[in-house]
């Protein structure tokens, strides 16, 4: 009888290999991996996170337009100055369209294409990030008026925000700013030139003409904004640059010799290296990091001019790390990284897309770790950090929540955006003017009526904390910027290669 039982058990125990076996490949093959508690299915939420940029579209939207509750807005952009600025990106909640966040939104989508085409493409959604770019790279040709001349800003950011209107019947001041040779604004012109450059890789192989458009204009921006040396902040009303304009022309330097393969740039950023300096942090207006990451790859392919650059990565990876005698970046008890309570998702996207870059720059090198003070942290545990950050902001988490609008079971309702929060046109026509907005809608205690798919908010507090009330726009605005890096980390984690 014992003999009998121990055959059975043999038998069901091999049974239950054979299924979990079989459920294993059937989670690979779908692309749901367990993250702690909960299964996180990437390629969806890749998919969602490309699709937020359908949501923030200005302009007259395409015929295969997928975000059915936004309709044209905008068309009149541009014509206080007899100009053609329609399209381009709302940055966040907001109705204005602000240049510098979303220069740097394009430059960072197009990073992730280039870094993760491959995994894109066999995800399905290479076309989506392509026409995502050039919604945003199609809007940045037209701001750049001349070889010294950019629009930066269309919008009254004062008027806009004392507004809750719906982009499509916004009826406050289309304000246009621009920098020029009198007023420049050396960031703004060199972030939008690495943002031209870096598209221009992307649609190198599939649109030659396009691509040597964008190319052209990035060269010509770039001398505007390194021959006139004038930081934005003098000249914008919003999204000024706090960190000055070193990082800017090294960004855009080393995106131009990645473009150009003209060693002209790579010997800019050399001769420059000592406007360089370590940083924990990496974002729309500070991309030092960027840029240190950016070279690094040049050094490993042999370019010891570059060293610099590498060990400042690595300082970098090193302040973000957990467990590193040079950590200086502080977690949540959760495990998430915390900078600031204002949209600090951005600072969490950011710093593990670089973590999860530097990873593969060195998984391809000879040198398959760095040194953190008395640690040393391989290629993969840097990954493995990374991709802890984003099952947290998808759902492994304390609070159990996805921060992803309309990903998983549980995720923000009362999203801090405009468009997302009041009725779209097609159900509720009538005029919702600027008082009635905030009267009727803004404090409204209730899901929004559109979902804004694949919106990333600005997650929870150093607590892990999180309160989803509309008027919380620290922790429930979504941005462009946000989102961008998050797009390539998905397509990298979901690819599991």
């Amino acid at each position: 009888m014992l003999q009998s039982r121990r055959l059975d058990m043999m038998t069901i125990s091999g049974d239950l290999t054979l299924v979990n076996s079989c459920i294993v490949a059937m989670l690979l093959f779908m692309n749901i991996h367990k993250a702690g508690a909960i299964s996180i299915n990437y390629q969806d939420a890749l998919s969602k996170s490309i699709l937020f940029y359908e949501g923030q579209r200005s302009g007259k939207l395409p015929s295969d337009q997928r975000v059915t509750w936004r309709r044209d807005s905008g068309l009149a952009d541009g014509r206080l100055a007899s100009v053609d600025l329609t399209g381009g990106y709302y940055d966040a909640g907001d109705n204005v369209k602000f240049g510098l966040p979303m220069a740097f939104t394009v430059t960072m989508l197009s990073w992730a294409a280039i870094e993760y085409g491959n995994q894109m493409e066999q995800a399905g959604e290479l076309q989506n990030m392509q026409d995502a770019i050039r919604w945003g790279t199609d809007y940045l040709l037209k701001t750049a008026a001349g070889p010294t001349e950019l629009w930066t800003q269309v919008g009254d950011g004062q008027s806009d925000h004392r507004c809750w209107e719906r982009p499509e019947e916004m009826d406050t001041p289309r304000t246009l700013y621009q920098v020029n040779i009198s007023s420049p604004g050396t960031e703004i012109a060199a972030e939008t030139a690495a943002a031209l450059a870096a598209a221009s890789i992307v649609f190198n192989a599939t649109n030659a003409t396009y691509s040597a458009q964008l190319l052209q204009t990035s060269v010509s921006l770039f001398k505007f904004a390194d021959r006139y040396r004038v930081s934005y902040d003098r000249a914008c009303p919003f999204y000024c640059s706090f960190s000055g304009y070193s990082d800017e022309l090294l960004w855009g330097a080393a995106w131009l010799h990645k473009a150009t393969n003209n060693d002209s740039y790579l010997l800019y950023t050399i001769h420059n290296s000592s406007n360089s300096y370590t940083i924990n942090e990496f974002s729309w207006d500070n991309k030092f990091a960027g840029v240190q990451v950016l070279l690094s790859k040049i050094y490993f392919s042999g370019v010891s001019a570059l060293d610099q650059y590498k060990r400042q990565a690595e300082w970098f990876m090193c302040a973000n790390y957990p467990g590193s005698s040079q950590t200086s970046v502080s977690r949540t008890p959760g495990g998430l990284l915390f900078i600031r309570g204002v949209n600090n998702a951005q600072y969490v996207t950011g710093a593990s897309f670089l973590l999860a870059v530097y990873s593969d720059y060195l998984n391809n090198s000879q040198q398959s770790s760095i040194q953190c003070g008395a640690i040393n942290v391989t290629a993969d545990e840097l990954y493995s950090f990374a991709k802890s950050q984003v099952d947290y902001l998808l759902g492994d988490n304390p609070l159990q929540m996805s921060y992803m609008v309309g990903f998983g079971d549980k995720y923000p309702q009362q999203v801090h955006h405009r468009g997302a929060s009041i009725p779209s046109m097609l159900i509720h026509p009538q005029k919702v003017g600027c008082g009635d907005g905030y009267t009727y809608w803004y404090g409204r205690n209730s899901s929004n009526p559109n979902v804004h798919v694949g919106a990333l908010v600005g997650g929870p507090d150093h607590n892990d904390n999180f309160r989803d009330v509309r008027n919380n726009y620290d922790q429930l605005e979504p941005t462009t910027y946000m989102n961008a890096p998050l797009c390539g980390l998905l397509a990298r984690i979901g690819s599991g290669k």
